[in-house]
């Protein structure tokens, strides 16, 4: 059987919660939240997901860097590509949903 996508929604520093990112793992949904918000490799941000119906937050170190595009990229796609990079740092739970 096939895993189900998941939702998690990102939440900021004041638990205000925006912005659902889908994946059939959280990571999967980290790398897009890191293509949105930025950050560098030398100054990471902090990204914190939670998943949809449950109390758990997942805690990545996000960034993107500008990479060369592949070889046989296609005709539409840039020379220059942002590729995301997350890190997990742990797991934490909420006290209340």
């Amino acid at each position: 059987m096939a895993k189900e996508t998941r939702n998690f929604v990102l939440r900021e520093k004041n638990g205000t919660e925006t912005g659902v990112f889908t994946g059939k793992q959280p990571r999967q949904a980290a790398l897009k939240a890191a293509n949105r918000i930025g950050g560098t490799k030398s100054k990471p941000v902090e990204v914190k997901l939670r998943e949809r119906g449950t109390k758990k937050i997942h805690v990545y170190l996000a960034w993107k860097e500008t990479v060369d595009a592949p070889k046989n990229r296609p005709n539409w796609m840039p020379a220059k590509i942002n590729k995301p990079n997350v890190k997990k740092k742990g797991l934490d739970k909420l006290d209340k949903l």
